[in-house]
């Protein structure tokens, strides 16, 4: 019979060897059990879209449910307070955007560390945004819109899906490039704006194609231009904002994020399965046709990506002296 001090030693060694492999069977299991993804945003807009595409092809592969949970509102704070205090066993994910690197430029009381809290994936797709106008406004082009803002100052609305949000801060942004004076009407959420545009409730509204563009073909909207440096190839009808004002560009992303903690085995099966979903030939069609390009990139490339955009964001705040509205 072995001495204490030896059971001990072959005790340890056999705990050890368990909390190794625990992991790697975890992974093998997984999931057995509905994944929660929380979307920052009601139903109805990009993001939600963006979300229900991705959920639908893991369910299809991952033999478990993914299932939407929308939590639209507080600038997508409260989603993502969510997200990060939600237990790191791999059936809680969070579906960030661009916003998730804008609110640190915005805000100095964050209730999360927007770096350290989550365990990165990959970047799903990215997407150019889209200036959109109701018909009753008499601006059909960018051009047109500047020229009609500096006429009538203050007396132009425009809708966003919150403050600081891609939309918001992609309007602002024109704003500070061109001296032009539009009122905010915030929203929570892309949906729900959308539908006071459409509806001539608010004139104009800057936001993913995905939503937007299939009232453009049916003429509720008008398209005055997009936020990327080069047109669409999958709306090449609509001309860059950066045709009117050189430089101007600003891009809508999705990434897939798990609270900080998650196994990595289990990280890395997520990863892999979500990266063969955005390259199956059905989910780049949808991604495409819409206006959004699938990405798939590794976890590192994600966590520098957002980093960088953070920096970005942070340095565009202070040379436009952007504020959140009271």
């Amino acid at each position: 019979m072995p001495q204490p001090s030896t059971f001990h030693a072959i005790l340890i060694t056999l705990c050890a060897a368990l909390s190794v492999s625990l992991p790697v069977w975890a992974a093998d299991q997984y999931p057995q059990r509905p994944v929660r993804l929380i979307i920052p945003y009601p139903p109805g807009g990009a993001g939600d879209i963006v979300g229900r595409l991705l959920s639908n092809s893991l369910s299809a592969t991952m033999g478990q449910p993914f299932v939407n949970d929308n939590r639209g509102g507080g600038g997508q704070i409260i989603a993502t307070q969510i997200s990060a205090n939600a237990a790191p066993d791999g059936y809680t994910l969070f579906l960030a955007s661009a916003t998730h690197s804008i609110n640190p430029a915005l805000r100095n009381n964050l209730p999360y560390d927007t770096l350290k809290a989550f365990a990165p994936i990959t970047l799903v797709a990215e997407s150019p945004l889209v200036f959109v106008a109701h018909p009753s406004l008499k601006a059909a082009s960018i051009k047109e819109l500047i020229a009609l803002a500096k006429a009538q100052p203050g007396r132009i609305n425009y809708a966003s899906s919150g403050p600081g949000t891609g939309g918001h801060m992609s309007v602002e942004l024109l704003k500070s490039l061109t001296g032009i004076n539009l009122v905010h009407i915030p929203y929570k959420g892309a949906g729900p704006a959308l539908i006071d545009v459409l509806a001539g409730q608010v004139q104009i509204i800057c936001t993913s194609p995905l939503p937007a563009m299939p009232h453009v073909r049916t003429g509720r909207l008008r398209a005055l231009g997009m936020t990327s440096l080069q047109r669409s190839p999958a709306h090449p009808d609509v001309p860059p904002v950066a045709d009117t004002v050189p430089g101007y560009q600003s891009t809508l992303w999705y990434a897939l994020l798990a609270p900080a903690g998650t196994p990595q085995a289990i990280l890395k099966k997520v990863h892999g399965e979500t990266v063969k979903a955005l390259a199956a030939p059905q989910m780049r069609e949808q991604l495409l046709t819409l206006g959004a390009t699938p990405v798939g990139n590794n976890p590192q490339e994600l966590q520098n990506f957002v980093r960088d955009e953070i920096a970005l964001w942070t340095r565009l705040v202070k040379q436009a002296n952007i504020r959140l509205d009271p």
